[in-house]
């Protein structure tokens, strides 16, 4: 497909939400990480646009989609996405969500199965998981959590200085450095820079203790699995690479894919765009 994306956006949940869409097919629904926007999966979307109807947002707080006081929570922000997709009359859907798009994803499944046909996650383990496992060696990979759930703190030492902050982020997480280049990483800034954007970014992790753990946890002492395919894709070289990603998936869900890949960091979208793109065609089309 060589047309862009189109540019559209819908009153939803009561914001005003910003997505691309591309294709015709059976529906796809991409969510993107911290500190990204939609634009994370130019290199992915056109090729699963050659057989699928592909939606691709930003989330709440996010680039061009409204940034409100409140509403950070997983399962509110995933109420945005789903009355996008219904909005837009497509559902049930697949569902790829990377970094904080993932735990937006996995809170959709949880709650609503019939409307996700099959997950992707990219590059993380449940909020669950990181915070029973949270020791010295996880805390040196996601001391940003920590920080960023600061009351006020993160936004008067950020403010002003978002490009220095947000670049460290695009250093030390990359394996393949040179995939996100100098015009990507400015544009991400600009999109952190807009008013209350650095703010909701932070409000997103906050949510972590308040909201997030609690929803999981109760899910989980419920017995409530995705029952859905689960595809669980990380960087050999990300933020949890260390961690034994496949056999803790299987711990959340019934039905589980699982691949570490080579000479990849964190921004597996766009550090491995070409086997990202394979992976999830495949597992779309129920390959695997």
């Amino acid at each position: 497909m060589s047309d862009a994306p189109a540019s559209g956006s819908a009153d939803v949940n009561g914001i005003r939400l910003h997505y691309l869409r591309a294709g015709d097919g059976p529906p796809v629904v991409l969510l993107h990480g911290w500190p990204e926007t939609s634009d994370m999966w130019r290199h992915v979307l056109p090729a699963l646009a050659e057989r699928h109807t592909v939606i691709a947002p930003d989330l709440r707080g996010y680039g061009r989609t409204d940034a409100p006081p409140s509403g950070y929570d997983k399962r509110t922000t995933a109420a945005d996405v789903r009355a996008l997709v219904r909005d837009l009359g497509l559902g049930p859907v697949a569902v790829a969500g990377h970094d904080r798009g993932a735990r937006v994803a996995h809170r959709w499944a949880l709650d609503h199965p019939e409307e996700v046909e099959r997950l992707a996650v990219l590059d993380i383990v449940p909020t669950r998981e990181v915070i029973r496992r949270f020791d010295a060696t996880l805390a040196a990979g996601f001391w940003h959590w920590l920080f960023h759930m600061q009351p006020d703190l993160p936004e008067a030492l950020v403010s002003g200085r978002e490009a220095a902050y947000l670049e460290w982020f695009f250093e030390r997480w990359a394996w393949r450095r040179a995939a996100i280049d100098r015009e990507t990483i400015d544009s991400y800034v600009r999109a952190f820079s807009r008013p209350g954007r650095l703010r909701a970014g932070f409000e997103d992790y906050r949510a972590t203790l308040t909201d997030d753990l609690p929803a999981d946890e109760e899910s989980f002492a419920a017995g409530r699995r995705l029952e859905m395919p689960v595809l669980a894709l990380w960087g050999a070289q990300g933020l949890v690479g260390g961690l034994p990603v496949a056999e803790i998936w299987r711990e959340y869900a019934t039905d589980v894919r699982a691949e570490a890949i080579a000479d990849c960091g964190h921004f597996v979208a766009e550090e491995q765009p070409a086997v990202v793109a394979e992976r999830l065609r495949a597992f779309l089309a129920g390959a695997g």
